[in-house]
C-alpha cells in the first residue's frame, strides 16, 4: 500500500504510549493498533483531528506516501488537464447551499 502510517514515529517523538493516546482521544486500543499497522480501510477526519491535537502535529506527520511501481505506471492526470479528475469533481459546502 503506498500510504504509510507513521504514527509510531510520532508516538516515539512525543514519548507517549499508544495505550495513553487511545484513552486520550477516546478510541479503543484495538482500533488504534489497526490504524498503526495500516490494516484499516479509512479513518474519520474527526479521529485524525483528535490524533493531531493530542500529538500536537499535522496529518502529514502521521501519514506518508511511497508510490508503488503500479502507481507510477498509471496515468493519473489527463493529458490536456493539469488537475486530477477527483479535484475537478469536488463540490464545496457553499456550492450546495
Amino acid at each position: 500500500m503506498p500510504v504509510v502510517i507513521t504514527l509510531d514515529i510520532m508516538l516515539a517523538r512525543r514519548k507517549m504510549r499508544a495505550r495513553d493516546l487511545a484513552a486520550r482521544i477516546g478510541i479503543s486500543e484495538t482500533q488504534l493498533s489497526l490504524f498503526r499497522t495500516g490494516k484499516v480501510r479509512g479513518l474519520r477526519f474527526t479521529t485524525l483531528a483528535k490524533l493531531c491535537l493530542a500529538l500536537n502535529c499535522k496529518p502529514g506527520d502521521l501519514l506518508d506516501y511511497e508510490p508503488s511501481p503500479e502507481d507510477q505506471d498509471q496515468d493519473v492526470l489527463a493529458e490536456d488537464d493539469p488537475q486530477p479528475a477527483q479535484a475537478r469533481a469536488t463540490i464545496t459546502h457553499e456550492e450546495t447551499s
